[in-house]
């Protein structure tokens, strides 16, 4: 599936901390203040701290833990807030694939057995973003998830909804791709290309490209799939990008050059990924350096992998 890039890594901990006292200080200098207000507040302050740029790797896969623990237990009692749920849906399924899920693929070939409890853990990760997001949607548009089953109900998304549906789509696509021994779970595939082309209908150009990205892994994944279709999608992502997402190019390299057997257009997308370069200031920053890391390991078993 397409890495799940889209938004900013969680921030770090001194940042919600920040946020957090704040909020306190104001609660304590409004003692009236209604508690729903406040945590309408709190969800407000931490879904934007979700969108908060983090340069640091390891900073950020260290801080997110507790970004998404304390997101979690604001979000649980109002699952409608859109930007709330999308900040945690994007966590959750960044966190898995970033530092989960890559580092089963890293262990594969010394500890099979870690690499699969590494690969259990983020697909129960992306299972816990797809759910916190669907039930956003659910409780934005109740009959949402029946409506979804059924292929010949009309729906259509808000534009704040977008968000929503692209995460569950993304952490939907990266359970399934991790869950290739349960087929109740591979059968829900029809499911997620939908919400993601829900997504696409109301914003194509949607995360600079992420979205495209995800449209063209899901073509590629699907049965009777075209990759001149996916190629076109992930051209589109990379022209939406302007070229500054390293995600694209490695989307395209592992969703087209590698199935076709392609090395060295392989090696030429990957490359183009490593010279994606970017200001520490940069809001892609982060999500570029996860693809470059992906990129050099992609290239240094590339003869493995041909």
């Amino acid at each position: 599936m397409a890495s799940p890039t889209a938004s900013r890594f969680a921030p770090s901990r001194p940042l919600v901390l920040h946020s957090l006292m704040a909020l306190v200080a104001a609660l304590l200098l409004s003692a009236c203040a209604p508690r729903q207000l406040v945590i309408k507040q709190l969800a407000d302050e931490l879904a934007a701290q979700g969108q908060s740029a983090e340069a640091d790797l390891d900073l950020a896969r260290d801080a997110a833990p507790f970004y998404l623990k304390l997101s979690e237990s604001v979000l649980r009692p109002q699952p409608q807030h859109a930007g709330l749920a999308a900040a945690v849906a994007g966590g959750f399924t960044q966190y898995a694939y970033a530092f989960v899920a890559f580092e089963a693929d890293r262990l594969d070939a010394t500890d099979a057995r870690a690499a699969q409890q590494l690969r259990a853990r983020a697909a129960r990760l992306y299972q816990r973003g797809r759910d916190h997001a669907l039930a956003a949607l659910e409780a934005r548009q109740p009959g949402f998830a029946a409506a979804l089953a059924q292929p010949d109900r009309a729906l259509r998304l808000a534009a704040d909804d977008t968000p929503l549906a692209y995460w569950a789509a993304a952490a939907w696509g990266g359970l399934i791709s991790l869950s290739k021994d349960s087929p109740d779970t591979v059968a829900d595939l029809p499911l997620a290309i939908r919400l993601a082309e829900l997504a696409w209908h109301a914003d194509p150009a949607f995360g600079d490209g992420n979205l495209a990205s995800l449209m063209g892994s899901f073509e590629v994944a699907r049965p009777g799939g075209s990759p001149a279709r996916a190629t076109r999608y992930f051209d589109d992502a990379i022209r939406l990008s302007g070229g500054r997402s390293a995600g694209a190019w490695v989307a395209k390299a592992e969703g087209i050059a590698q199935p076709a057997g392609d090395k060295a257009a392989f090696v030429a997308l990957l490359q183009q990924a490593l010279a994606v370069q970017d200001s520490p200031a940069s809001p892609h920053a982060l999500a570029n350096e996860v693809m470059r890391r992906r990129a050099r390991w992609l290239l240094g078993n590339a003869d493995d992998l041909f």
